[in-house]
């Protein structure tokens, strides 16, 4: 999830109640399919912070409930209100994420680009904006490594977080069943 830190931090979501939190307000027509059609319960997520001094990828999360419609595209007075989405047939859709790691050390945007394994990365791509991108389970598997090196080099004197005790529950990192096997993507980053 791409959020700006001073909108929505990893910390904020850290703070909410079980630590968990509504992905709400996302206006892209692709990034709603994804939301809507694509992400299941138990889905790998890598939480990015965007629109700062150094953007980079600060931990995990895991979607704890998939695609359900926006309520505050229904709302007037919410600043998400849509007056075409109609509650019989919803435009826009959220899910529900619950924190799983916060890095120690956040993988700078600096450090992805430096990756050659992760040239191809939508985030990574000239003009990529969309809100919701899926992300190969090997580019996946390389940023939680980075984070962990990142950890290992003692880049920082903090520790790596972990909000769940176990995610044996939990499918396989980035494992989206409902992605067609001819497609290589298979977790997802999302943006707000």
């Amino acid at each position: 999830m791409k959020t700006e830190p001073t909108t929505y931090s990893i910390q904020d979501l850290a703070k909410e109640k079980k630590k968990t939190t509504t992905w709400e307000g996302v206006r892209n027509y692709q990034a709603r399919n994804l939301l809507r059609d694509e992400i299941k319960k138990g889905d790998r997520v890598l939480f990015y912070h965007s629109a700062c001094k150094e953007p980079a990828v600060v931990g995990l999360a895991v979607v704890d409930r998939e695609g359900y419609p926006d309520s505050f595209a229904f709302d007037p007075d919410h600043k998400y209100f849509d007056a075409k989405s109609k509650k019989d047939k919803p435009t826009w859709f959220m899910v529900d994420i619950k924190l799983d790691q916060i890095f120690a050390e956040p993988v700078t945007l600096s450090e992805l680009r430096d990756q050659a394994s992760l040239k191809e990365m939508v985030l990574l791509q000239k003009g990529s904006r969309l809100s919701v991108q899926p992300v190969k389970k090997s580019e996946f598997d390389k940023i939680v490594k980075l984070a962990e090196k990142n950890h290992r080099n003692g880049m920082s004197s903090s520790k790596v977080h972990s909000s769940m005790s176990s995610t044996s529950s939990s499918r396989l990192p980035c494992e989206l069943e409902s992605l067609n096997s001819k497609s290589s993507s298979n977790c997802l980053i999302f943006f707000l």
